[in-house]
Formats: C-alpha cells, sequence, structure tokens
C-alpha cells in the first residue's frame, strides 16, 4: 500500500501519544470545573502538585496578556523544577508563586510621586 493510501484511510492502531489528544484521558480539558474534577480526585499528593502548577500557568498567562516579563532568577528556579522530589517541587512552586504575586503588588504600585 502507498503513502498517499495509508494517509486517505483512518488509522485503527492507536499510538502512544493518542491519550493526549482530544478525547483522550489526558487531554487538555478546556473546562475549568471538569478540570478541577480532575484535580480533586487525584491522590493529595498530586492534587496539591497539581493545583500549584496551574497557580503558576495562570500567573504565567496573567503575565503574558499584561506583557510582564517574569523575572529571571524566577525562571530560574522554574527550570530547576524537574530536578525535584515531589515534596520539594510542591514546595518551590508554592515560593515562586509567592514570589511572583509579590513581584506584581510591588509592579502595581509603581514607582509613584514623593511629596
Amino acid at each position: 500500500m502507498s503513502q498517499e493510501e495509508k494517509k486517505g484511510k483512518p488509522s485503527s492502531a492507536r499510538g502512544p501519544l493518542d491519550k493526549f489528544g482530544p478525547g483522550g484521558e489526558l487531554a487538555p480539558v478546556e473546562d475549568r470545573n471538569e478540570y478541577e474534577k480532575r484535580i480533586c480526585s487525584l491522590p493529595p499528593d498530586q492534587r496539591e502538585l497539581a493545583q500549584e502548577s496551574t497557580r503558576l500557568a495562570d500567573l504565567c498567562h496573567y503575565f503574558s496578556e499584561q506583557k510582564i516579563d517574569v523575572p529571571p532568577p524566577v525562571l530560574d528556579q522554574v527550570g530547576r523544577l524537574s530536578q525535584l522530589a515531589m515534596s520539594d517541587r510542591i514546595r518551590a512552586l508554592k515560593s515562586i508563586n509567592r514570589e511572583l504575586m509579590e513581584y506584581l503588588n510591588d509592579a502595581d504600585k509603581g514607582p509613584g510621586i514623593r511629596q
């Protein structure tokens, strides 16, 4: 069978990445309520990691929308997250999220005018 004939027929074999595609068990969830349900069904440590990761993603999305650069030290910390054990990763994510919130708070105040 030629490559062109193969392209025209739907594949009945599922690949290892199909679970990440639409309808797969690990597909992106557009509905925030459905996402929260999935988070709540996780074991406690995985749930906490998912919640903190979601907070980081939300903050990064906000930074992007506001065209604010994430501070380089925070980027370095995020880059090292994958090397940490789960409990350390959760602790680091909480710290990163707190730093980003403080950074936003400080950025909102601006330089101000002293009288």
